[in-house]
């Protein structure tokens, strides 16, 4: 691992918005499902194991760039692709709910052969991770979920990619208009994913934003976005019957998803689940405060 750990502090001195730079995604491995998906990850560190999901509009480069150094001094780390996301392929419209979704990694983590993991996911990742500790809690040390979104709710990635889940009609957008509108606007969503911190300057230059914006993915975005309401319902559903130890650690300056309605909600309907705010963090708290990522983690490890 050779990404440095990035702190909002150390870029808030920074007068200048970094350009966000042309860059190639890291290499990656792939491992074949029994239900013949193919999961694309990287590896880092030794340890116990622990697995990564990102959230939406990303690829597992975020994750690479974000914590996973400093969570590769403690554990073994394996950040995936989600199905549709990076090099991860996913079935057109079956594979979009968080509960799908974690059935799929679910049977990446067996077939790698990871023994009870800690599952930490960020924003729709959180979402996968929280699917995961409700499905099968026994396969399981615990799950982080990182500014997860728990609830279902109006968004406005439904708007603006949802569209984009129509069979035909929303694969001429994605290709077409979509990705003319995607140039222009998606710059501004990553940029705005990390306030109030700024972007830091690492994830500005080495993020593989043209791969993360690919037709396809965003054709996978949208059926995401369109996939939360049936998904995050039969989550909310379920909280109360979790029987896998969960904290969920929030940012109490998020823009993106509420850390109320989401992150401290769904702790006070998960028996014996922890929450814990981070004072002036955003959504991307995984950039902002590594530090309290690799804690919570190494907490929820103790027996």
């Amino acid at each position: 691992m050779d990404q440095p750990l990035v702190q909002a502090r150390e870029n808030a001195s920074q007068p200048h918005v970094p350009a966000l730079g042309p860059s190639a995604p890291i290499a990656r491995a792939v491992v074949t499902t029994p239900s013949g998906h193919r999961v694309a990850y990287v590896e880092a560190g030794e340890g116990p194991d622990l697995i990564l999901i990102h959230g939406a509009l990303m690829v597992l480069d975020d994750m690479w760039l974000g914590p996973m150094s400093a969570l590769a001094r403690h554990f073994r780390v394996i950040a995936f692709d989600r199905p549709g996301h990076g090099g991860s392929s996913r079935a057109r419209l079956a594979d979009a709910t968080p509960w799908r979704q974690a059935e799929i990694l679910g049977e990446a983590m067996d077939a790698l052969g990871l023994r009870r993991p800690l599952v930490a996911g960020h924003s729709f990742g959180g979402a996968v991770a929280l699917a995961l500790g409700l499905g099968r809690p026994e396969a399981l040390a615990g799950v982080l979920a990182l500014a997860p979104i728990c609830f279902p709710e109006a968004r406005l990635e439904q708007v603006l990619f949802g569209p984009r889940a129509v069979p035909i009609s929303g694969d001429m957008l994605a290709h077409g208009p979509g990705a003319a509108l995607d140039s222009a606007l998606l710059p501004l969503l990553w940029r705005a994913m990390f306030l109030p911190q700024p972007m830091p300057e690492v994830f500005a230059a080495r993020f593989p934003f043209a791969y993360a914006r690919r037709p396809e993915a965003m054709i996978a975005n949208g059926e995401d976005a369109a996939a939360l309401w049936p998904g995050l319902t039969r989550s909310a559903f379920a909280y109360a019957t979790c029987r896998c130890p969960v904290h969920i650690l929030t940012g109490d300056a998020d823009l993106v998803v509420s850390p109320h309605l989401h992150g401290r909600t769904a702790a006070r309907l998960i028996p014996g689940a922890r929450h814990d705010a981070l004072d002036g963090v955003g959504h991307m708290l995984h950039h902002a405060r590594a530090d309290a990522v690799v804690a919570a983690a190494l907490a929820l490890m103790r027996p």
